[in-house]
C-alpha cells in the first residue's frame, strides 16, 4: 500500500482549521534523521485543540525528547472533512513533526481520556496504515501502546493494543524506549513476541496477549489469568514519589490557533484525598504529592519567559487544596501582575473557598465563579461523601457577593446512587438558596445562577463500581423534573446533556473483552468522534452493540454482587476491593469518611501497596507567610 503524505494547499484550504494540520509551531521539536533511533508517535484520540490542551502529552514529549536517539512527534485526529478528504485521495495519517505515517513509527501511543473517544483510536490507526488487530501486526508495523486513566480498565479494547502503560508515564515510559533501542539495535531478534518479552519485564507493563479471560455460564466475567509464569497476575501502577524531581516542560509548544485551554498549565500536585465516591481520578492517581512553592514559581518564570502566555492556571485535582496557596498566588501576583499576566484556579472547592484569593486572582482578569456542590441535598452529598453543606456554599457565596459577583454557576450530578425525586429537586431549591443569599446580601434581586447538571456514570476502581446505572427513561424523567421545577425561577438557567452517551460511556467503563466486537463493528458503521454530540448515534451503538451479541444493559443497568470479579482487577492503582465496598456501604448508610492527608489512614490501601508517602508542605511553610523565590 503506497499511500500519499501531502496535505496539498488545496486540501488545507478547504477544511476547517488548517492549522490543526501543518506543524511546525513554535518550540515544537524536529530532530535530524541520522540522529533518531526510534520514533514514537504520541497520538490523542481527538482533534488538535482539545489535544494541545492535555498537559500528560506536553511533559512526555518534552521528557522524552531528552532521549539521546528517540525522536516524540505528535498526531492528532483529523476531523471529518479532512478525513474525508485523505480517503478520497488516500492521503495516509502522519506526525506534524516529520510527516512520518504511523505505520513508519516505531510506537504508536494513544492515551485513554474518555471510553468514547476509543473509535477515533480505531480510525486513526487505519488512515494511519496501521492494523487495528494486535493479532494482525507484522515485524513491520509498529507497536501500540496506551496509557491515561482508563487504563485502568483496558479490557474492552485488550485486541487492539500491544501492551499497556500502568500508571504514571515519566519514567516507564524512558524504560519502555530504551528497551525497544536496545532490542533494535540487536537486530530485533526473535520478533514482535520477543520484544513483548521483554518489555513486560518491566514494573508497570501489561501485555494483554499474554493473559486470557474466562467467563462464568451466566456470561459474568470469572477471571484474567496470566499465560505465561514469568509475569504478574495483577500489574501495580507507576508512580513519581518526588513531584519536584519530574523536569516539568518549560518551553511547550505555542500552537498558531486557539485551543481549548490556551494557557500555561502549571500542575501543583497530583492525586486527591478527598474521598468522593463517584471519583475515579481521586482514587486512581492518589496518593497526594505536592510541588514546593519555590518550584512552582522558578517553573512559572520560565513559562511566562518562553511561551508569551497572560495566563497561568493552577491545576491539579483540587487546586484549592494546595496546603501553600495563599502566599503562592500573592507571590505570583506581584510577580506578574506589572507584566498583565493572571492567575487562574481552575477548581474551587466550597469548602476551602477563600474570597482573599479569589478576589487576589480577579486583579487582573476578571472572570466568573464555578462551584460544584455535586448534589442537591444534604442527604446526598453525604452519599457521595462530598464532605460539604449548605452553609459551606452559602458562606462562599455569600463572601463573593459581598465582594462584587452577581453570577455564579454550580455543577450536580443526576442518578446517582440512592437518589429520589426529592434529591433532584434539592438541586433548584439550592439554586433558588443562592439567589436568595445575594438579594439577602444586596438587598437587590437579578442574581445569575446556571446549574450544570450531567448524568452519572459509575467508573471502576470507585465505591460505585457495583451501582446500576440508571437507565435511560429513567434520567430524562429526572432531567425534565429538574427542568420543569426550575422553570418557575426568573434568573437560573439549566443546562443539561442527552444521557445516551453516558450510556455507552458505562459499557465501555465496566466493559470486558468482549466489549471490544461492539467497538470494531461501531466504527465499521461510521463512528468517530462520539464525544462530540452532533456525531454520536445511539442507534448506532444500539445496533453494534446488538450484532456483537451483547446486551448494554448487563453491562450498564446492572447491579453487582458483592463477590463478583471484575474485568479490571489485574489492573490496580493500589486501591483495595475491601476499602471500596466499605465505602459503598458507608454510601448507603450515608456515613462520612474524612479526608486522611492530615489525619488517620482509612486504609485505602494505595501507600502500603505502592510504597509512596503523602507529600505536603503545609506544616514546613504554615509559618511562613511569603513563598521563597
Amino acid at each position: 500500500m503506497n499511500l500519499k503524505k501531502d496535505l496539498t494547499i488545496d486540501i488545507l484550504s478547504s477544511v476547517q482549521k488548517p492549522a490543526r494540520y501543518t506543524g511546525g509551531e513554535f518550540a515544537s521539536i524536529v530532530k535530524p534523521a541520522e540522529e533518531v533511533e526510534a520514533t514514537i508517535a504520541l497520538a490523542f484520540p481527538d482533534v488538535y485543540e482539545v489535544g494541545m490542551s492535555y498537559l500528560g502529552f506536553k511533559i512526555l514529549y518534552h521528557l522524552l525528547n531528552k532521549e539521546e536517539g528517540i525522536a516524540a512527534e505528535r498526531v492528532y485526529a483529523p476531523w471529518i472533512d479532512l478525513e474525508a478528504k485523505m480517503r478520497e485521495r488516500e492521503i495516509v495519517l502522519c506526525t506534524l513533526e516529520t510527516k512520518k505515517a504511523l505505520r513508519e513509527c516505531d510506537i504508536v501511543g494513544f492515551t485513554l481520556q474518555y471510553e468514547l473517544s476509543y473509535t477515533n483510536i480505531l480510525n486513526m490507526l487505519d488512515l494511519g496504515g496501521v492494523p487495528l488487530l494486535a493479532k494482525d501486526r507484522t515485524d513491520a508495523d509498529p507497536f501500540v501502546i496506551v496509557g491515561g486513566p482508563c487504563v485502568y480498565n483496558p479490557e474492552p479494547l485488550a485486541d487492539f493494543f500491544d501492551f499497556a502503560v500502568i500508571g504514571e508515564g515519566e519514567e516507564v515510559l524512558i524504560e519502555v524506549m530504551r528497551c525497544y533501542k536496545e532490542w533494535k539495535r540487536e537486530g530485533k531478534p526473535g520478533g514482535r513476541q520477543e520484544f513483548l518479552q521483554r518489555v513486560v519485564k518491566i514494573k508497570g507493563i501489561y501485555v494483554p496477549s499474554f493473559y486470557e479471560a474466562e467467563y462464568n455460564e451466566d456470561g459474568t466475567f470469572k477471571a484474567i489469568k496470566p499465560l505465561r509464569e514469568d509475569i504478574p497476575a495483577v500489574i501495580q501502577k507507576r508512580v513519581m514519589e518526588d513531584m519536584n524531581s519530574v523536569d516539568f516542560p518549560t518551553s511547550p509548544i505555542v500552537p498558531f490557533g486557539e485551543i481549548v485551554h490556551d494557557r500555561i498549565m502549571l500542575e501543583v500536585f497530583r492525586g486527591c484525598s478527598r474521598g468522593c465516591r463517584f471519583c475515579h481520578a481521586g482514587m486512581v492517581y492518589r496518593p497526594v504529592r505536592e510541588r514546593k512553592p519555590e518550584v512552582l514559581m522558578d517553573l512559572s518564570r520560565k513559562l511566562v519567559d518562553n511561551t508569551g502566555y497572560n495566563e497561568i492556571s493552577l491545576v491539579s485535582l483540587s487546586s484549592a487544596d494546595y496546603s501553600c496557596l495563599a502566599p503562592l498566588v500573592h507571590k505570583m501576583i506581584g510577580e506578574f501582575k506589572d507584566e498583565r499576566v493572571s492567575v487562574s484556579l481552575p477548581s474551587l472547592r466550597i469548602d476551602s473557598f477563600c474570597v482573599a484569593i479569589a478576589k487576589e486572582v480577579q486583579a487582573v482578569r476578571k472572570s466568573g465563579l464555578t462551584f460544584a456542590p455535586e448534589a442537591g441535598s444534604q442527604k446526598m452529598r453525604d452519599v457521595i461523601n462530598k464532605g460539604v453543606t449548605e452553609e459551606d456554599l452559602m458562606n462562599a457565596v455569600g463572601a463573593a457577593f459581598e465582594s462584587g459577583w452577581n453570577s455564579v454557576k454550580l455543577y450536580f450530578m443526576i442518578g446517582l446512587p440512592y437518589e429520589t425525586d426529592e434529591d433532584v429537586l434539592a438541586i433548584a431549591d439550592l439554586a433558588r438558596k443562592v439567589q436568595y443569599k445575594y438579594f439577602q446580601i444586596t438587598g437587590k434581586r437579578g442574581c445569575k445562577v446556571t446549574v450544570s447538571a450531567s448524568s452519572f456514570v459509575p467508573k471502576p476502581y470507585t465505591a460505585f463500581q457495583w451501582f446500576a446505572q440508571n437507565d435511560l427513561e429513567e434520567i430524562r424523567r429526572k432531567q425534565f423534573l429538574l427542568k420543569d421545577e426550575i422553570k418557575k425561577y426568573k434568573n437560573i438557567t439549566l443546562n443539561y446533556h442527552d444521557a445516551k452517551t453516558g450510556t455507552i460511556e458505562a459499557v465501555f467503563a465496566r466493559g470486558d473483552r468482549r466489549v471490544g466486537k461492539a467497538l470494531l463493528l461501531a466504527w465499521q458503521k461510521g463512528a468517530r468522534f462520539d464525544g462530540w454530540s452532533d456525531c454520536f448515534s445511539y442507534e448506532r451503538w444500539l445496533e453494534a452493540i446488538s450484532d456483537a451479541g451483547l446486551d448494554k444493559d448487563f453491562y450498564a443497568a446492572r447491579e453487582r454482587g458483592e463477590q463478583e470479579a471484575f474485568p479490571w482487577e489485574h489492573i490496580s492503582p493500589g486501591v483495595s476491593r475491601r476499602f471500596l465496598w466499605n465505602e459503598w456501604r458507608k454510601a448507603y448508610a450515608q456515613q462520612l469518611t474524612h479526608d486522611c492527608r492530615r489525619a488517620s489512614c482509612t486504609g485505602c490501601g494505595v501507600c502500603q501497596a505502592l510504597g509512596v508517602k503523602i507529600v505536603d508542605y503545609k506544616e514546613e511553610y504554615q509559618n511562613n507567610g511569603e513563598v521563597q523565590a
